[in-house]
């Protein structure tokens, strides 16, 4: 997928340690999600912008959602702001295809 001038990052170069910032709703999070990540709905992004940019202070937000096509529309917000923020190729399924750690409500997590 493309979706224009946004910048983007693989999955399997995000360090360990980076900002995770998920975007999916809260029913995708509960199924399956990065461990440590920071669950900002794409709804409640605007509102909880003060929120997201304390947390992350000066570091780059990796935004994330089930393929990349919200978190993409959310870096592109972000970059126009001024923040230094990165949309994650292929979203969480892209994530989950890497083997990267999921965790969730259930025993599985998975994502839905």
């Amino acid at each position: 997928m493309h979706f224009g001038h946004v910048p983007a990052v693989d999955v399997r170069e995000i360090p360990e340690d980076a900002l995770l910032v998920d975007v999916r709703e809260h029913d995708e999070w509960d199924a399956g999600h990065a461990e440590g990540a920071l669950h900002v709905p794409m709804g409640e992004f605007v509102e909880r912008l003060g929120e997201l940019t304390e947390q992350a202070g000066d570091r780059r937000m990796h935004v994330v959602c089930r393929v990349g096509g919200r978190s993409a529309q959310v870096t592109r917000y972000l970059v126009q702001q001024g923040f230094d923020a990165v949309n994650v190729e292929g979203g969480m399924q892209a994530w989950a295809a890497a083997g990267r750690p999921l965790t969730g409500k259930g025993d599985d997590p998975f994502v839905l």
